[in-house]
């Protein structure tokens, strides 16, 4: 239960995105991975590890072998979760009596699952500078505001199916009409600057709720951000157990803004992964061709939650290509390539997981639900890999609170750090060899 403790502390300590790469660049840091900037010049050492971010959201880890960079094994995840960002013009006046926030919904989420629970905000404020401006994380980090539910006597449809209005039903409670002019001041005070020394802001709210083990056995984890944050720190614990590749190049990816499609500078859907992967080559004074062919030989595994059988409606999944908490890795299949998983990218992935004792099992969304994307198919836009869908089964995905397997935990680690220790190499196209 130690990964799953740890697991949780990160969750809490990670309430946005950012807070997210920055907990994960500060293990790296202190396992004696390097920082690069994208806007410098890149010098790398053979044996040596480095990671770069990009918006302060996104963040590609990699270890340069003491051989051959000859392919690269990556595990990728994202840094996001649904919940609102607050608009510029932050603060509503209701009445004379209540000032609420301004918000907006970022992904698809459960609305009802944000209702009466006691909520605050965090993310990064652009504060001036002498020499311009810099970024600062914040986190109020206390219970501050509530997105209040209508009385049922006003309300009598509430469940019958009430359909929730994101302008109307959802904007949270800041407080009374002595908060007005309140909130820029808070988010200074946080900060530790001024107020006229903020010069932009991206805040969210998250639910002010801890993460905790539940069930008969505690076999269930109870927890906010689970998706995907769970991958992301499965992802981060398999790179730094596993050892420094002796060839091929070790990277570890976590990409923001999966959850509104990815398609920002800092999302799957652009080119930090092939710019990143470029750059290695530059830096250690290999031609293009040797890149081109180090894709080529290159395998990702897609990490990204997926649907557990809901104990009271498991008619919401595939007869037979559904999944169960604690049972284990499962890779996910789809017909029209919203999930990457192929015949030969499974047939692998299942070699891997069988003699190593993992246990896995595979999901299909049922075939008249559409399921939603990843990130495996976005960035093999962009660059070519052979790609694998993995996740854990969970329930109550995109809702404020999320649950999932204790057990599962372990099972991922151990197949990401399976993976990245295997020395896996392509041959001949369809074919794949285990070091």
């Amino acid at each position: 239960m130690n990964n799953v403790s740890e697991l949780l502390t990160f969750i809490e300590n990670s309430p946005t995105a950012f807070h997210a790469v920055a907990n994960i660049c500060s293990e790296l840091e202190a396992s004696g991975r390097k920082r690069l900037s994208e806007g410098e010049a890149w010098k790398l050492e053979a044996g040596q590890g480095y990671f770069v971010t990009r918006n302060m959201s996104s963040v590609i880890a990699f270890d340069i072998p003491d051989g051959e960079a000859d392919s690269f094994r990556m595990v990728a995840a994202h840094s996001d979760s649904p919940t609102f960002k607050i608009k510029e013009n932050a603060e509503l006046a209701v009445r004379g009596k209540y000032t609420q926030l301004n918000v907006e919904k970022y992904g698809g989420m459960l609305f009802s699952a944000w209702f009466d629970r006691p909520l605050s905000i965090a993310g990064r404020v652009l504060v001036r500078t002498e020499r311009g401006m810099e970024a600062r994380l914040i986190d109020v980090g206390r219970d501050l505001l509530v997105i209040p539910n209508v009385a049922i006597h006003m309300n009598r449809e509430v469940n019958d199916g009430f359909k929730y209005n994101a302008q109307t039903d959802l904007m949270p409670l800041f407080g009374d009409e002595t908060a007005k002019d309140g909130f820029k001041k808070l988010i200074a005070e946080t900060a530790g600057v001024a107020e006229e020394d903020i010069l932009g802001t991206d805040l969210f709210l998250y639910p002010r709720v801890k993460g905790t083990v539940i069930g008969h056995e505690g076999e269930y984890i109870l927890s906010p951000r689970l998706d995907d944050l769970e991958c992301a720190w499965s992802g981060l614990r398999a790179f730094l157990a596993a050892d420094k590749p002796a060839r091929g190049v070790n990277m570890l990816c976590v990409f923001d803004n999966e959850e509104v499609g990815s398609g920002t500078k800092q999302g799957a859907d652009s080119t930090f992964l092939y710019d990143v992967m470029q750059r290695i080559f530059i830096a250690i004074g290999r031609s293009a061709e040797d890149a081109y062919r180090a894709a080529a030989n290159s395998f990702m595994l897609s990490a990204d939650n997926a649907h557990a059988v809901h104990p009271n409606h498991p008619e919401k999944t595939d007869a037979e290509n559904c999944v169960f908490m604690n049972d284990g890795i499962v890779i996910k299949f789809n017909a029209n390539q919203r999930y990457t998983t192929d015949g030969v990218s499974a047939a692998f992935f299942h070699r891997l997981l069988k003699d190593n004792e993992i246990p896995f099992q595979h999901f299909a969304n049922r075939s008249d639900i559409a399921g939603g994307g990843t990130l495996g198919n976005i960035s093999g836009s962009h660059v070519s890999i052979n790609t694998l869908d993995i996740g854990l089964a969970q329930l109550a995905m995109h809702s404020a609170v999320e649950t999932a397997g204790a057990k599962d935990l372990d099972h991922m680690v151990r197949g990401m750090t399976a993976f990245y220790t295997s020395g896996v190499e392509t041959g001949r196209d369809g074919e794949f060899f285990l070091g």
